[in-house]
């Protein structure tokens, strides 16, 4: 009878597991790996966007304006404030807890085909391509 129990017991166990862990969502603000800035991220359509909600350093220290994309290759857009820069582009589910489209690269103003996938609770786990070149991150839940 106990076997009976600690087998049920295990069961159960691994499918409450499996819920929560199905249940995981990139929804919420994320503090990027370096610390330097969080990203907000919901839902969008049938997929996810994030865009900048702070930054450690919001002004440009040469000017005192309030930072802006400075880096982006189109006059236009580099004259965006960074606070509010949408990141993510195209991300659409590729799998439970995972996404694929791009992410912007505001260190280089490059656009990146990029993943981003809820690894734990609190983690989520960014990477950008160039060809077969890869690199990733990552984020830590802020404010939970």
């Amino acid at each position: 009878m106990f076997r009976r129990f600690a087998i049920l017991s295990v069961v159960l166990t691994a499918l409450f597991g499996a819920t929560a862990a199905h249940a995981q969502s990139a929804d919420g603000t994320w503090l990027t790996q370096a610390g330097d800035a969080r990203v907000k991220i919901s839902k969008c359509g049938g997929g996810i966007c994030g865009h900048i909600v702070w930054l450690r350093e919001p002004y440009d220290t040469a000017t005192g304006q309030p930072a802006t994309d400075s880096k982006n290759p189109n006059p236009a857009l580099a004259k965006r404030a960074m606070i509010g820069l949408p990141l993510f582009s195209g991300m659409e589910p590729s799998g439970p807890n995972k996404w694929s489209g791009q992410i912007y690269n505001a260190d280089d103003g490059s656009t990146y085909a990029s993943n981003v996938s809820v690894t734990g609770a609190d983690s989520l786990r960014v990477e950008g391509c160039v060809g077969a070149l890869c690199g990733g991150e990552t984020w830590t839940r802020a404010g939970r």
